[in-house]
């Protein structure tokens, strides 16, 4: 079936006529203060007659009054909303910058029988069932975003590679100037600077902010004011990359 019949069909369901959905748009572009969220009669039969497809404000608009999950809808009209994450981990940047979090996670629903937590395995042998999970429920946290390190970024290097990705916690800001006991217990930050982003060791003297990279790494250390050139995004509390070049 194609999106203007479903939608027709959805709108049939719930005994809206077309100029209900006029009305309740219109209503709806008020409170917005936008007349593009206006559906007329005349466009919602293009819509859903004629194959025309909605703008997204309109999209909006029917998704809202019809009650739909906007996701939902554009996976009438074969756009996965859902997939822009992965779609997105496959085109590369050459600088480090904050990524948008999935609308979805995959997570292990039952693990087989074989399963033994105490060695070490490959996970998609160990789980017989999988399931997609809301990924609002973590990610939409407003503690949390992800970053994503450019291609060139090579500051922590090989700790963190080029092309991985990490999750921040905007909590964690105050940079400790010691209280580890080696690299891997040293908090790393993801910073703002005017341009762009550095993930990366920081120190803090006296109203600057000091990016240190890893001692492996090319890139040599940079020297900011702050908060007036740099400032804390957040602390680096999760890393996701290959360690294996493609």
């Amino acid at each position: 079936m194609d999106p203007g019949a479903q939608l027709r069909r959805v709108r049939e369901r719930l005994g809206l006529t077309f100029r209900d959905v006029e009305r309740a748009s219109y209503e709806l572009a008020s409170q917005r203060g936008q007349m593009e969220f206006v559906v007329r009669i005349s466009r919602l039969a293009d819509i859903e007659n004629r194959g025309v497809v909605p703008s997204l404000h309109k999209l909006y608009s029917l998704c809202a009054i019809y009650h739909l999950d906007p996701r939902q809808v554009c996976r009438w009209y074969n756009i996965p909303l859902d997939d822009s994450f992965h779609d997105g981990a496959q085109v590369t940047a050459p600088r480090t910058h904050l990524a948008a979090p999935p609308m979805l996670l995959k997570l292990p629903l039952r693990f087989a029988p074989t399963f033994d937590p105490n060695r070490t395995a490959l996970l998609s042998r160990l789980v017989e069932r999988w399931g997609q999970l809301e990924a609002t429920l973590f990610n939409g946290h407003p503690h949390y975003t992800y970053g994503y390190i450019g291609l060139s970024d090579r500051w922590m290097e090989p700790l963190i590679r080029p092309g991985g990705l990490v999750l921040v916690d905007t909590r964690l800001r105050q940079v400790h100037n010691s209280g580890w006991q080696n690299e891997y217990e040293r908090p790393i930050y993801f910073v703002e600077l005017r341009k762009e982003y550095r993930c990366s060791w920081c120190r803090k003297e006296e109203g600057r902010l000091i990016l240190e990279s890893h001692p492996l790494s090319p890139c040599t250390p940079q020297v900011w004011k702050s908060p007036e050139e740099a400032e804390i995004v957040g602390q680096v509390v999760g890393i996701a990359m290959r360690l294996v070049a493609r």
